[in-house]
């Protein structure tokens, strides 16, 4: 059987499909409604096949996403989702991803197991029937599957959640909350008993958050809740100890085998104690003094509270699923083929130099060397702009703006440059 052959998206092409298009624009009232469209897929397959599957449609009350620049995508992600008026063709909303399901692909495992991944998406309630596409990428930012299904507003088989929705707290009011970015915190591993502390964590990361330019001077574009949804045991699951935890997300250490790496596969429980609450953005909190987190773009994070790098990893970790940022750390030992070295990653804050216009060239001054040497300085370790190799788990090959940056190692306090510049993007794209 011939292998069907996968579609290549040049970069061209990209930019010409997020760019901002005018005559493209659309009144979000002429084809939502102020309603959320949640709908479920079963991610499957292995290194050489992959599917995409619905697995259910849900409606809840109010809309908490984007209502303007609706058909651009804030960064490309690793996949995307397309809506389209059924009648006229005309895409009316667009928004960009990464899955568990696509690094999992990455992994020796992957090729000799087929696997399954629930995975979430939200979109605007439409007025009228709609064609919903969503694109899975590869590393090599071609497209591996694609499913189109269409939704009728009207099918009496979706389901409505949210109309109870879980208890919750807001600890920050946007300025402007029709315009602004809604972020939730949800409790994993807390009982019902331990809900005060998940508050004071939740508290501690938003502190921890807003202490970093730029979101610090754009505090008030923010709108933030801390949703109680309490587990049966306290702290996750840790299988390599053996230890399985009845708690309200079922999330574990140990995800494809990585001790510290820490994720739930149960999106669908995770949305479900969203329901109703204002959110778009999520932040997993978990009761757990053990070192460990994970994030992954407009999908959720997750974080350890009770240990001592809680405040700068939730902060690195809110980088990956906010924005899209990719870790600037690399592998001495052990190189991840993550990035291939002749493709250029879609992050902002990487490179491979294959297609490095409209990055941070601008940002480096006349002169400055190519790799660019590490300095003894503190201060210009953390400020000087150049292109520093090392990055994307690649010591070779892969480059990163500034040589120490939150998105690097814990002990770097503030955000570099090029991070900033792309964490102010993304914020202004959500928020003017």
């Amino acid at each position: 059987m011939k292998k069907k052959k996968k579609i290549l998206i040049s970069l061209a092409t990209l930019a010409l499909l997020m760019a901002p298009c005018k005559m493209a624009a659309q009144n979000f009232d002429d084809y939502f409604v102020d309603k959320t469209l949640r709908v479920d897929y079963i991610f499957a397959g292995n290194r050489d096949k992959q599917i995409i599957a619905v697995d259910e449609l849900n409606v809840m009350p109010r809309w908490y996403g984007k209502k303007q620049r609706l058909s651009e995508l804030p960064v490309e992600g690793n996949g995307q989702i397309t809506v389209r008026d059924h009648h006229s063709g005309k895409v009316i909303y667009r928004n960009s991803f990464s899955t568990l399901f696509q690094e999992w692909l990455s992994y020796p495992e992957s090729e000799h197991n087929t696997q399954s991944f629930e995975n979430v998406f939200l979109v605007p309630m439409p007025k009228d029937t709609v064609d919903i596409t969503l694109d899975l990428c590869n590393n090599r930012r071609e497209i591996m599957t694609s499913l189109t299904h269409q939704v009728a507003p009207k099918d009496i088989l979706i389901h409505h959640k949210g109309e109870h929705p879980t208890p919750y707290v807001t600890l920050q009011q946007a300025a402007d909350t029709t315009k602004c970015i809604h972020i939730a915190y949800v409790a994993e591993g807390y009982t019902e008993a331990e809900m005060p502390i998940f508050l004071k964590d939740a508290q501690d990361a938003t502190d921890a958050i807003f202490a970093h330019e730029p979101f610090k001077s754009m505090k008030d574009r923010f709108n933030i809740v801390a949703v109680k949804s309490p587990s049966e045991e306290s702290g996750p699951s840790e299988p390599g100890k053996g230890i399985w935890h009845k708690t309200a997300l079922m999330s574990n250490f140990d995800t494809f085998y990585s001790d510290r790496y820490l994720t739930t596969l149960h999106l669908k429980t995770l949305h479900d104690w969203l329901a109703g609450t204002p959110y778009e953005h999520i932040i997993v909190l978990v009761n757990s003094e053990r070192y460990g987190g994970g994030g992954i773009l407009n999908s959720y994070n997750l974080t350890t509270c009770h240990q001592k790098w809680f405040r700068p990893v939730v902060v690195h970790e809110f980088g990956h699923s906010f924005a899209g940022l990719a870790d600037e750390y690399a592998y001495e030992t052990e190189e991840v083929p993550m990035y291939p070295h002749d493709v250029e990653p879609w992050e902002k804050n990487i490179t491979t130099l294959v297609d490095f216009h409209g990055k941070w060239e601008n940002m480096i001054k006349k002169g400055t060397k190519t790799p660019t040497p590490l300095s003894k300085k503190e201060k210009e370790a953390v400020s000087k702009v150049g292109l520093f190799e090392g990055a994307g788990y690649s010591p070779k090959g892969v480059y990163r703006g500034v040589q120490d940056c939150r998105m690097r190692i814990n002990e770097t306090p503030e955000f570099c440059p090029v991070c900033h510049g792309a964490l102010q993007d993304i914020i202004d794209f959500y928020t003017k």
